[in-house]
């Protein structure tokens, strides 16, 4: 099958601090993202569009799993927790309390509290994106063709010979109008 994604900064070699080891036998890592077509995932905290079939797909692929997110992206959502799913939120900062989340110092410790039937997702940002992506095993990825020239926030480069696509479904035209396709990688 070729691949008929591109993703910029394809060979970038991912910096993955020393306490953000995950040990992949212990639980499989999924990620999931909505992403411009050069990668970006964030403009001042938010996502710098709207499409409503994205949000429904991201219910579809998280709901009744275990979700971990930063704190930037804890803060971010409209409402809090995000229902049906257990919300785990890494952050460095000492006695950060949040309420209907647990928290954890690092992914690993997040994601050593999670079950093989919890089946994890990183949901954001992209300090984690960055840690989690070479412990990930699947990447459902909405990807967006339109340039969003004021993002200030973008996804870890995705490099290929790590990943094989093996699905797609698209292009879709949005309600919002823009048009969009959901891809599913997994590690080869």
């Amino acid at each position: 099958m070729e691949q008929t994604i591109a993703f910029p900064h394809e060979e970038t070699k991912y910096s993955i601090p020393v306490h953000e080891t995950v040990s992949p036998s212990k639980v499989s890592l999924t990620a999931i993202v909505a992403m411009g077509a050069r990668g970006e995932i964030g403009q001042d905290g938010t996502m710098p569009w709207h499409l409503p079939e994205d949000l429904r797909h991201f219910k579809e692929i998280t709901m009744g799993r275990a979700v971990i997110m930063g704190r930037r992206t804890w803060e971010s959502l409209p409402k809090r927790p995000l229902p049906g799913r257990r919300n785990i939120v890494v952050t460095r900062q000492e006695g950060y309390l949040t309420e209907g989340a647990e928290t954890a110092p690092s992914i690993a410790e997040a994601a050593a509290t999670c079950t093989p039937k919890e089946r994890p997702v990183i949901i954001g940002g992209s300090t984690l994106y960055e840690a989690a992506l070479p412990y990930c095993d699947t990447l459902h990825i909405t990807r967006i063709d339109s340039i969003f020239p004021d993002a200030d926030t973008y996804f870890p480069a995705i490099q290929k010979k790590y990943w094989e696509l093996t699905e797609e479904e698209g292009p879709f035209t949005s309600k919002s109008g823009l048009k969009y396709t959901f891809y599913t990688l997994k590690r080869k």
